[in-house]
């Protein structure tokens, strides 16, 4: 498997790239979130998920508050590198409303 570096990742006009977020074990879908170069750094650095909140428009610790960490196995990076997928180990549920995976509801 091809190694990228970080400086290669295409971040969008407002410095934000979608993270996927799958278990790394069931390979189910959890969330997707938003990084930026810091909270990106801060994920490799410290092997938890750290996303870019945009509503709040801060850093967010996914389960600092909630205890609900997710450990950090593996980023990978599209073909394009504008996408990342974030393999897990998730230490409880995903979505914020307790579910363990933000894709719980169908269309």
């Amino acid at each position: 498997m091809e190694i990228l570096s970080t400086e290669k990742i295409k971040f969008d006009a407002n410095g934000l790239v979608p993270a996927i977020v799958q278990d790394a074990f069931t390979k189910d879908v959890l969330m997707m979130a938003w990084m930026n170069a810091e909270s990106l750094r801060l994920t490799l650095e410290t092997g938890e998920t750290v996303f870019w909140s945009r509503s709040r428009g801060e850093l967010w610790h996914k389960g600092a508050t909630s205890g609900n960490t997710q450990h950090v196995v593996e980023v990978r990076v599209d073909c394009d590198a504008d996408t990342l997928l974030v393999l897990v180990e998730p230490a409880g549920p995903a979505c914020h409303t307790g579910e363990r995976s933000c894709f719980f509801r169908s269309l």
